[in-house]
């Protein structure tokens, strides 16, 4: 019997272990807020329910253990959805979608004010923005748990800001070495 309550046990922790870890998303306007009274970074998923390579990256990247730890622990984590119908406030603005159509809530649908303000132009993007809610950059398409950990990092610690040329990212890109698994 003991045996028994040992061996399900184990196989609830195994199959809570492997479903993934959950980041703990918010708005924009919920980020910018906890901003105010505990400065830390935003990174913002930038998507659209249509778009394919943006539920790889929710399912492959975002549920990896090790990015959502460190994401957890370092940021405020945004879902935005680029054709959405959210109202934003941000940088003293509202930013809506006026010609959003609920009828092609999960197909192309007008683009969201902010998604044009941010520059987005690909989905998925992950836009960083500092401390001040300014953006430090926007990353394009579908990223790997290793590939998003290099932005994650680099952001996280502020050594963007001693990479000015191509040359110099590539240098700082062969040099880093992934610790996230999968």
């Amino acid at each position: 019997m003991k045996n028994t309550i040992l061996f399900i046990l184990f196989l609830g922790f195994i199959s809570f272990k492997s479903t993934g870890q959950e980041i703990n998303w918010i708005s924009l306007n919920e980020a910018l807020e906890l901003q105010k009274k505990t400065p830390k970074k935003i990174m913002m998923d930038v998507y659209t329910n249509w778009c394919g390579p943006c539920k790889m990256l929710d399912k492959n990247t975002f549920q990896n253990a090790d990015v959502a730890n460190y994401i957890n622990k370092n940021y405020y984590a945004v879902k935005f959805n680029a054709e959405g119908d959210s109202q934003v406030s941000y940088k003293g603005k509202v930013f809506e979608n006026p010609k959003y159509d609920p009828k092609l809530a999960n197909r192309r649908n007008a683009v969201h004010d902010l998604t044009r303000y941010l520059q987005v132009s690909a989905y998925p993007t992950v836009v960083f923005f500092d401390e001040n809610s300014e953006v430090i950059a926007p990353i394009r398409g579908y990223q790997q748990p290793n590939q998003l950990e290099l932005y994650l990092k680099m952001f996280y610690k502020d050594e963007h800001k001693n990479i000015t040329t191509q040359e110099q990212f590539n240098e700082y890109y062969e040099a880093f070495k992934p610790e996230f698994k999968g």
